[in-house]
C-alpha cells in the first residue's frame, strides 16, 4: 500500500493531489490542477534534458551542429514548397519591342512597388542614351530618305551629333553639353519629316515624349518620373525575373528577351511550375520590319512566333494569355492617311483607316485556327475602349490566377496599351519547331 502511494506521488503528484481536492467536494481543485500543468511541464522538460544528454554522448559537438543546420534546411525547404505552391509564375513572350518589360513596369507601378533609387539613376542615364541616340538615327534616315533641312544651318548640329560617341556610358553633364544641339535639330521640319517616315527605319517609339519634353530632361535637378521611365528604352538580354505580391498571392514575371537572338533561352526558362504564358504583340508594327533581317515583317514575326508557341510540345500543358498590346500607336497609324494595312495585308477588307476594323483583323491572324486545336475563350469580344480588366476577357484554370485577377484593378495602367485575353488550355502533341 505505502509502495503503491509511493508510487503514485512520484509519477503524478499532480494527479494525487487532483483526486485528494476531488474527494473533499472539489476543495483545491484548482490549485491541483494548477500544480498539474506544471508537473506536466517539468516532466516534459525533463524529458529533452535527457534526450539531448543522450545525444551529446552519441555524437561529437560538430555532429550535433551539423543535425541543427540540417534540421534549420528542412524547415526551409518546406516552407519554400509550401510557398511555391501557393505562387503564379507567368512567363513573358514576344518579339522584341513587343512591350514586355515596359508592361513589368506597369505592374510594379500599380501594385506600389517603388524603383529602387539606384534603378532610377540607371533609368536616367539610359533616358539621356535613347535621346541622343534617337537624334542620331533621325539625322543619318534624314540624309538617306533625302529629305531636305528646314534650316540648312543645321548641317553642322547634325554633323556634331553624329560625330558624339562614348565607351563609357553618357554622364549628366555631356549629356547637358548636347542637350541644345538636339533641341535645336528637333525643330527642324527636315527631322519631323523624317520622324513621320520612322516606319522606314529603326527607332524607338517614344524617342518623340522625350524630345518633346527637352527642357526639363535637361535639367541638372532632373529626377525620371513613373510616366519617364515607362517611356525609357533598353534591349533586355538573357532573363529577368521580377515578383509583386497580388491579394497575399506571390505573382512571379519572368521577362525574357525577344530579339531572335535571345529566343533559344525561352525554353530554358520553362518550367513544369510555370503557370501561364503571357504573349505580348505590339499591334502597332504592321507596318515595319525586323531590326534584325530589315525585311521580315515585324507583325508577321509575332504571328510565327505565336504559332510555335501554340504548337510546341514544351507548352501544351499550360494556359497561353495574349496580349495585343500598343493600341495607342496603332489608332495613330491608322489615322495617318501615309499608311494604309492593306498596303502590307492585301487580304484585308475592312476599312483600313477605322480602328476596330484593324482590330479585329489582327486579332483573327493570330486566333485562326485554334478552334479545332482545342482552344477556348471568348475570342469575338473586342471593345472600342482601350483598357479591359481581366476577368473580362481571360479564361484560365488555374484558381490562383482567377482569385488575384478579380482582385487586379488593370484598369489603371496607363491607355497605352490594349489587352485581350485569351486562354488555350491543352493541345495535341506536335513537332516543335525551333523558334
Amino acid at each position: 500500500m505505502a509502495s503503491g502511494t509511493g508510487r503514485t506521488v512520484t509519477s503524478a503528484p499532480g494527479a494525487a493531489v487532483a483526486n485528494m481536492g476531488a474527494g473533499n467536494g472539489g476543495t483545491g481543485g484548482g490549485l491541483g490542477a494548477s500544480r498539474s500543468r506544471r508537473s506536466r511541464f517539468s516532466c516534459s522538460r525533463w524529458c529533452t534534458d535527457i534526450f539531448n544528454y543522450l545525444l551529446r554522448m552519441r555524437f561529437t559537438p560538430e555532429e550535433l551542429e551539423q543535425r541543427y543546420k540540417s534540421r534549420e534546411i528542412d524547415k526551409f525547404l518546406e516552407k519554400e514548397r509550401h510557398a511555391r505552391t501557393r505562387q503564379v509564375k507567368l512567363l513573358l513572350l514576344g518579339a522584341g519591342e513587343s512591350g514586355k518589360s515596359t508592361f513589368l513596369k506597369q505592374m510594379r507601378i500599380i501594385h506600389g512597388v517603388k524603383f529602387e533609387p539606384e534603378l532610377i539613376r540607371e533609368y536616367q542615364y539610359i533616358i539621356y542614351q535613347n535621346i541622343i541616340k534617337g537624334m542620331q538615327v533621325l539625322v543619318d534616315a534624314r540624309e538617306k530618305l533625302d529629305i531636305p533641312w528646314g534650316n540648312p544651318n543645321n548641317e553642322c548640329e547634325a554633323t556634331q551629333a553624329k560625330t558624339f560617341h562614348s565607351t563609357h556610358g553618357i554622364s549628366t553633364d555631356m549629356f547637358l553639353e548636347y542637350a541644345p544641339v538636339i533641341s535645336k535639330l528637333w525643330q527642324d521640319s527636315g527631322i519631323r519629316r523624317a520622324y513621320e517616315r520612322r516606319r522606314e527605319f529603326q527607332i524607338s517609339d517614344s524617342v518623340s515624349y522625350f524630345f518633346d519634353d527637352l527642357d526639363r530632361i535637361a535639367r541638372l535637378d532632373f529626377v525620371p518620373t513613373q510616366k519617364d521611365i515607362l517611356h525609357c528604352r533598353k534591349a533586355t538580354k538573357g532573363a529577368y525575373e521580377f515578383t509583386i505580391k497580388i491579394q497575399n498571392i506571390p505573382f512571379v514575371f519572368i521577362d525574357v528577351g525577344g530579339q531572335r537572338t535571345q529566343r533559344q533561352k525561352w525554353t530554358k526558362c520553362f518550367d513544369c511550375s510555370v503557370t501561364s504564358i503571357l504573349f505580348l504583340v505590339s499591334t502597332s508594327e504592321f507596318d515595319q520590319v525586323l531590326a534584325e533581317d530589315r525585311k521580315t515583317n515585324r507583325l508577321e514575326e509575332s504571328k510565327n512566333i505565336f504559332d510555335t508557341i501554340v504548337n510546341n510540345r514544351t507548352f501544351q500543358a499550360i494556359s497561353i494569355i495574349l496580349f495585343l498590346n500598343k493600341i495607342d500607336l496603332l489608332a495613330q497609324k491608322v489615322r495617318n492617311p501615309e499608311t494604309d494595312i492593306r498596303w502590307y495585308y492585301p487580304q484585308f477588307t475592312g476599312n483600313p483607316h477605322k480602328l476596330l476594323d484593324v482590330q479585329k483583323f489582327i486579332l483573327e491572324m493570330f486566333i485562326k485556327g485554334l478552334e479545332g486545336q482545342g482552344f477556348s475563350g471568348d475570342i469575338c469580344r473586342i471593345l472600342e475602349r482601350n483598357i479591359v480588366k481581366i476577368p473580362d476577357f481571360v479564361d484560365v484554370h488555374e484558381p490562383q490566377i482567377s482569385a488575384a485577377a478579380e482582385k487586379t484593378n488593370f484598369q489603371t495602367i496607363p491607355q497605352a496599351t490594349f489587352y485581350h485575353f485569351i486562354s488555350i488550355p491543352q493541345f495535341s502533341p506536335v513537332t516543335a519547331e525551333q523558334f
